[in-house]
């Protein structure tokens, strides 16, 4: 049994920290119109923010002192749980339609997104069966088809929410940590032009997302339908500058940028504290990832390597997602961004997660 740190990851709980201080700050700031006009109360979102950001962080430092081996043992169970809530959800009058999908479970405003568990669930499962049969994975038929089959139904229930933002994270991540525990480029490259085919074919399936390609391109083609989230997010980027409008001053949040205060929310932190502030919050990523993946070479054993791989790949997959998405380089998909956007279900998943790896921080060798 290897001997526990006294204390976790510094660096590590100083980006977490930093970036959830910052998260609140700008929620408040870039939601507090839309909160007013909506329910009249210009705190609304960021009351509920720190909510969530108190049940994070408590769920964080609870996962920071549990050994992180104790959920090898809850792997399969949590993982079934989620895929329970995944069928649950798409049950009509039980499971809640927002923003075009039906993914929440809940009562009135308070939700879960159940597709948000299962990214962390399925991390947590493909730790265990990869480090448990590492032997394997070089084997297409017992090593990496029984990790893809999972994946792939986990990713095909989300989709029929549908959920297309919340599904890649979940693969991406999940395909990085099967790559990370030594499966064969061969069969991982066969399978990227099979997953090509296949995206592209879900695209063209839902008109939808084939106008949100089209917008990425384009967005000046349909400025006031599918590219019109895309010039708003220019909009407020541009007039930054170097330090920004000032707090508070974002003249984009006055109903121009849709939801501000969750999708968009970067391109709010451009416009108010500019290229420094900008900057400043992808320097603090970059020290998280860092961080992460400095703990998951150091972990003790492989399924904690593993495991912290999955976790930095979540964080950084949506960051390059989100802000590529506000700086035009791609198209819309509705994915948050980590510790700063306004979400009760992803803020607290995350901090759980970000728990996790700091506990696994207080083995590295």
């Amino acid at each position: 049994m290897v001997k526990a740190r006294t204390a976790p990851d510094l660096w590590l709980i100083v980006s977490i920290v930093s970036l959830l201080a910052i998260g609140i700050v700008m929620v408040y700031s870039a939601g507090s119109v839309l909160a007013f006009h909506d329910y009249g109360d210009s705190y609304y979102f960021v009351k509920r923010q720190l909510l969530f950001a108190v049940l994070g962080l408590a769920a964080m430092f609870f996962t920071m002192n549990v050994d992180y081996n104790v959920w090898r043992s809850y792997a399969k169970i949590g993982l079934i749980a989620c895929f329970a809530l995944l069928v649950v959800v798409l049950i009509p009058g039980i499971g809640d339609v927002r923003g075009g999908a039906r993914s929440w479970l809940g009562i009135g405003s308070f939700g879960i997104q159940p597709s948000e568990f299962m990214k962390l669930a399925m991390i947590v499962f493909l730790a265990k069966l990869l480090s448990d049969g590492q032997a394997r994975i070089t084997s297409f038929a017992t090593g990496l088809l029984p990790a893809l089959s999972i994946m792939g139904l986990a990713f095909g229930m989300i989709m029929l929410q549908p959920d297309l933002g919340t599904g890649t994270v979940m693969v991406g991540a999940s395909l990085l940590l099967i790559f990370t525990s030594g499966a064969s480029m061969k069969h991982l490259m066969s399978l990227a032009l099979v997953g090509l085919a296949g995206f592209v074919a879900l695209v063209a399936a839902a008109p939808y997302r084939l106008a949100r390609i089209t917008a990425f391109l384009n967005p000046w083609e349909d400025p006031l339908g599918a590219g019109y989230q895309s010039i708003q997010s220019l909009y407020a980027i541009g007039p930054g500058g170097l330090v920004g409008l000032g707090l508070g001053a974002s003249r984009q949040k006055y109903s121009y940028v849709p939801e501000p205060q969750t999708d968009f929310i970067f391109s709010i932190l451009a416009e108010e504290l500019g290229f420094i502030g900008g900057l400043t919050v992808l320097l603090l990523f970059l020290l998280l990832v860092w961080r992460g993946m400095r703990i998951a070479l150091t972990a003790p054993d492989t399924f904690g390597s593993l495991l912290a791989v999955g976790i930095v790949g979540i964080v950084a997959i949506q960051v390059i997602i989100n802000i590529g998405v506000v700086i035009g380089m791609m198209p819309v998909t509705g994915i948050t961004l980590p510790l700063i956007s306004y979400g009760g279900s992803s803020l607290t998943l995350m901090l759980t997660a970000l728990g996790i790896l700091l506990n696994i921080s207080r083995f590295a060798r």
